[in-house]
């Protein structure tokens, strides 16, 4: 039984208010900035970190400083109050109020020409450019205007654009993120006739499933979380009640696994039939750049 620590209303509230990015740096722990946020990885699951709160993607969980210690460094809560109010020798480093932001989205300026988006979609990611050329037809793909970036547009039942995720196009440059007052539930996605829907975990997986998919592609629907949320997948489901089957195409690796496992449990509950899709590889593009066969992909129904 650990001992009884007495703490004042005010360090308790000094404790829960710490800086994240600012503690974990202080340990050792890597963090990479993000627009307004930071993310930390837990093994290979990603944490976004805004001030003193966090949220784990994958477990679809999160906190105050004092929760993220108590879950990640295995603490108790008087633990880790006092942890934290030790924190880099007694000083504390707390964040102040942070407001809702009521900023409204905005797509990205476009480019003129779409040269550097065809050549990284094309070449560098090996998509198929009938495939490609469809989504540019319907304005959900372009590029932008001030960084050369490959925008992926989603939008709503009536036709406004309410997401858009951007990927670096030059190949040394891992950028990816979401514009700013984006709605999840709306992210980039394609809505088809079928009682099928594939999610994916981004775009560019999604784009290279239908590449080695082309057979009556337009048929199904498809849709990528830009992350490991499955808010887009419902709001697929509630606009399109034709939808049956729902195939889950997350990574091949413990993260995207466990979501996938996540979500098939919620279908399961909800008696929606629902079927995972694991890549050869660790996603559908290294798939494709490696030149697997449809019938090469591991399946596990459910």
């Amino acid at each position: 039984m650990s001992e009884y620590i007495h703490f004042t209303k005010e360090e308790r509230e000094q404790a829960r208010r710490t800086d994240l990015a600012n503690f974990l740096i202080s340990h050792g722990e890597k963090v990479r900035k993000s627009g307004s946020e930071y993310e930390w990885l837990d093994g290979s699951q990603k944490v976004t970190i805004r001030g003193h709160l966090w949220y784990h993607q994958y477990e679809q969980k999160g906190g105050d400083a004092v929760d993220f210690v108590r879950r990640f460094y295995n603490k108790d809560y008087a633990e880790a109050v006092k942890m934290l109010l030790n924190n880099c020798g007694g000083q504390i480093i707390t964040s102040p109020p942070i407001e809702k932001s009521h900023k409204p989205f905005e797509l990205p300026p476009r480019n003129d020409r779409m040269s550097r988006v065809f050549s990284y979609l094309l070449l560098t990611r090996g998509i198929d450019k009938d495939v490609l050329f469809e989504f540019v037809r319907r304005k959900m793909i372009y590029e932008s205007a001030n960084y050369h970036n490959a925008v992926f547009v989603g939008y709503d039942s009536s036709g406004k654009p309410c997401h858009a995720h951007k990927r670096g196009t030059v190949t040394n440059n891992p950028y990816k993120g979401n514009v700013a007052g984006s709605q999840p539930e709306y992210s980039f996605h394609f809505n088809g006739t079928s009682e099928k829907l594939f999610l994916f975990e981004a775009p560019i997986d999604m784009l290279s499933y239908i590449s080695m998919h082309k057979k009556n592609w337009k048929e199904h629907s498809y849709a990528a979380s830009c992350s490991a949320s499955d808010r887009v997948l419902f709001q697929c489901l509630n606009d399109n009640p034709n939808i049956k089957n729902v195939f889950l195409c997350f990574d091949n690796d413990e993260a995207g696994q466990t979501a996938n496992k996540r979500i098939a449990d919620k279908l399961n509950s909800m008696n929606i039939k629902s079927e995972i899709l694991i890549p050869t590889h660790k996603d559908w593009n290294e798939d494709i750049l490696n030149g697997e066969r449809t019938d090469e992909i591991c399946r596990q129904v459910l």
